[in-house]
């Protein structure tokens, strides 16, 4: 069997499966691989290079899916032979886009997700992070519990049960680094194998992505005036379903309580379970407070998903979730030999500002702050289009949406916004089908814009639209 060591560098943006891949190809290319010859195993390999099985398997799966390599039992992977002439004349089959600068080269940027840093605390959290060093050597220096530091659960236990009513013990939170990580864990929780994962359509493409990574089949369920579509979902074969239902992502819709209902008798009938992401709920601007899906499920079916990256910042990459009870043993079993992704002294600094009252201030100041953006751009918006523009999904999170009523090519604005140094997003990637999406939606993310900035944006915006019309 042959030995392959190829250097593959974790600090690339290209994900170490297509460096393997790469590799590999490029060296049947130059003949150091031979027609017929067995690559290691996944096992073997895996072990020699010290990366995931996963990782191997990927880049052996993108090799025989291109028909260079084939699988046949009790023999391997084997090399098939292919014309290396036609293969130099193509172009290479991966195309990696560069990563956005996290400052933007646009004077208007209305990107989703970014937050407000001018009022970001920071003298509070350097003070609790300062507080946070002056740990024991032993509690800083190492790995930390796996399932987070405990003083860090239970201070999101506690708020938990006071902004969203949802009872749990800390044992129940688990800390990771972000909701791609963290869902990754609930990927390999359950079996693709075994399991269907139902998800709202549209629907956040990056945790689709997490899942069809991890091999799962996808399947979507179409969403009606008041969220998503119940019959639709019990009509599917799916095991677990991933749902927004305080804010849906991204048409902003809020899941009256007789569907969460039935979502939850649905989950109940068919002993699956419901992946509830609250991703922004903390923003909302009309209306009485909306309890989770969660501090409704009385048969422990809810998986809750929550994050720091709206309420406070991205960058100390925290987030969390809330297992069920029933899944805690399996979840100890198969990860007893992780170690915890996020560092201890953010853990310990982000418990302390909890329990000093910091977060729960923050997050009342920033609900002013966001709010007071919000009915500027609806107000700019309204000012400018008047009758010609359909807002959507404002009453809640850090974004809306927008229908230009005489805009029919949501790509073409975009590009042609760029060319004037305002960066807007169409949101047709959101949908399963990008061909299948409803109207040229515009998404505003008002986050960490200035509320002048926003109306000079939208002045502009306006002679853009005006100009695509003809």
């Amino acid at each position: 069997m042959i030995e392959l060591t190829p250097h593959l560098d974790s600090e690339r943006r290209l994900p170490l499966y297509e460096q393997l891949y790469e590799y590999i190809k490029g060296e049947m290319v130059k003949g150091h691989l031979q027609t017929g010859e067995a690559l290691p195993s996944i096992r073997v390999l895996a072990k020699h290079l010290r990366i995931s099985r996963n990782t191997v398997e990927a880049a052996y799966a993108q090799l025989v899916a291109e028909g260079y390599v084939e699988s046949r039992p009790r023999k391997g992977f084997i090399i098939k032979e292919f014309d290396k002439d036609v293969w130099m004349k193509l172009e290479p089959p991966f195309v990696i886009p560069l990563s956005v600068s996290p400052v933007s080269r646009y004077r208007y940027d209305f990107r989703y997700g970014h937050i407000d840093t001018a009022h970001f605390p920071l003298r509070a959290w350097r003070a609790c992070l300062n507080e946070a060093m002056d740990a024991s050597r032993e509690e800083l220096l190492w790995y930390g519990e796996r399932q987070g530091e405990r003083k860090l659960r239970q201070q999101i236990a506690r708020y938990l049960f006071q902004a969203r009513g949802i009872h749990c013990s800390d044992e129940q939170v688990i800390i990771g680094a972000g909701i791609h990580q963290i869902t990754g864990l609930l990927c390999q929780l359950f079996s693709p194998e075994k399991n269907k994962i139902a998800m709202e359509n549209p629907s956040y493409d990056g945790i689709r992505a997490v899942f069809i990574n991890h091999r799962y089949q996808v399947l979507p369920i179409s969403l009606e005036q008041d969220g998503l579509h119940i019959a639709e979902l019990e009509q599917s074969d799916a095991t677990v379903a991933y749902v927004t239902p305080s804010h849906q992502l991204p048409l902003g819709m809020v899941l009256p309580i007789g569907k969460r209902q039935k979502l939850l008798k649905w989950a109940e009938t068919r002993n699956a379970f419901l992946i509830e992401d609250d991703y922004d709920s903390e923003f909302r601007y009309e209306g009485k407070p909306i309890p989770a899906l969660k501090a409704l499920d009385t048969q422990d079916r809810v998986i809750y998903i929550g994050t720091f990256s709206k309420v406070l910042t991205p960058a100390i990459r925290v987030c969390y979730m809330v297992l069920p009870k029933q899944l805690l043993s399996s979840f100890y079993q198969m990860f007893s030999s992780y170690h915890q992704p996020v560092a201890t002294v953010v853990q310990k600094a982000l418990a302390l500002f909890m329990e000093k009252g910091y977060l729960e201030r923050h997050i009342r100041k920033m609900r002013t702050v966001y709010a007071k953006k919000r009915q500027t751009l609806i107000h700019a918006i309204y000012d400018h289009f008047g009758e010609h523009a359909t807002i959507i999904g404002e009453k809640a999170g850090l974004h809306l949406l927008v229908h230009f009523h005489h805009v029919m090519d949501a790509d073409r604005l975009v590009k042609e916004a760029k060319g004037r140094g305002i960066h807007i997003y169409s949101v047709a990637k959101y949908w399963f089908d990008s061909q299948t999406s409803p109207p040229p939606y515009i998404l505003l993310g008002f986050g960490s814009m200035t509320e002048q900035e926003m109306i000079e944006a939208i002045q502009l915006l306006k002679d853009i639209v005006q100009a695509t019309r003809k």
